[in-house]
């Protein structure tokens, strides 16, 4: 019987050994903002191009935004988009190295 070196190991250890750990992380993290995102516009009734100008930027950055792959999206562009919908961005940090976390 052949044995599997990945039988038992986590999806984590699985991505870290590949490199792509730090990737599908970001991806997921982009998944949820881009849902809150959406929901906020829906919540609003503010569209895309709406959206764009109470930015005070291109639809274009709000493509960038909303779609899930691209995990570039500055912060900056974050806060805008955050307050154009009345929401606020809180981070928190699950590190246990005994450092402040953010909240």
């Amino acid at each position: 019987m052949a044995q599997h070196k990945h039988i038992g190991s986590s999806l984590d250890d699985l991505l870290e050994t590949d490199g792509t750990l730090e990737q599908a992380e970001a991806e997921a993290l982009k998944r949820v903002i881009v849902w809150q995102v959406q929901q906020a516009m829906k919540h609003t009734g503010v569209n895309k191009t709406q959206l764009a100008k109470r930015m005070h930027t291109s639809r274009t950055v709000v493509n960038r935004l909303l779609d899930e792959k691209d995990t570039g999206v500055t912060i900056t562009t974050l806060v805008k988009a955050g307050r154009a919908l009345g929401m606020t961005w809180t981070l928190e940090s699950e590190g246990n190295n005994g450092s402040p976390q953010a909240a």
